[in-house]
């Protein structure tokens, strides 16, 4: 059931290859080991049979990995295109502005300002482009409880923001971006438990996030921008 996060963002990237019907440029933000990279590569080695394989497909130009601290000896085996070392919440040098799909994978909740990351993010997309990833949820009412308590005491995973389904449409919303897509992950989550030896128990577990995405858990998403907004040219 963990693994669902890559899941998710493989499904999302295959779309938007399937709907351009050429490769993506892609960048990832907050690469870590490679994980996001890694899992896109076994899907593919596993399609089975010419119609399995047209459907699985996804082809990318390129795909940059940006993080705060490259570990270069685990990336140099994946093919990143380029890797840029950089802090998203001090330098907005990373940003191109030639991607079809930005990848935020549970990085949203290790930032102070999530909301001036957005927003510093949307004018350099392409217009049509996608902003598409995920992080831990829960109810917005929570959210709003929890946040102060986590940055007063960080957690070993070093969040420090809560955020919710509500938070994150709000921030949609406030930079212009359009919500395509938006789902809970799972019901239950825990590694071990025999049922995720199941197939059904994985499917319950995805229907159950799409009906109730304020679930406390984790949301995936895909923001658009709009065609008709123009990228920052400065």
């Amino acid at each position: 059931t963990r693994a669902l996060r890559y899941w998710f963002i493989y499904h999302f990237l295959r779309q938007e290859f399937q709907q351009l019907s050429r490769p993506l440029s892609i960048c990832e933000v907050g690469i870590d080991t490679g994980q996001m990279l890694q899992f896109m590569q076994s899907v593919g080695d596993h399609s089975v049979g010419d119609v399995a394989s047209a459907a699985n497909t996804v082809e990318w130009s390129s795909w940059t990995g940006v993080d705060c601290h490259l570990q270069n000896s685990e990336l140099a085996k994946f093919g990143y295109t380029k890797l840029v070392e950089a802090n998203i919440e001090q330098t907005d040098s990373w940003m191109t502005g030639e991607d079809d799909a930005v990848v935020l994978l549970h990085v949203v909740e290790h930032l102070y300002d999530p909301e001036n990351l957005f927003a510093r993010i949307v004018p350099h997309m392409k217009p049509g482009s996608v902003l598409v990833g995920g992080f831990p949820s829960v109810p917005d009412w929570c959210a709003k409880l929890r946040e102060p308590t986590i940055r007063a005491n960080p957690n070993a995973n070093g969040h420090v923001s809560a955020l919710s389904p509500k938070r994150l449409r709000n921030m949609a919303r406030d930079c212009g971006l359009q919500v395509n897509f938006l789902s809970g992950a799972f019901f239950l989550r825990a590694s071990g438990l025999f049922l995720e030896d199941y197939a059904w128990w994985l499917r319950f577990n995805v229907a159950f996030g799409g009906l109730f995405p304020s679930w406390p858990g984790e949301i995936y998403w895909v923001l658009r921008k709009p065609l008709g907004q123009l990228p920052h040219l400065g």
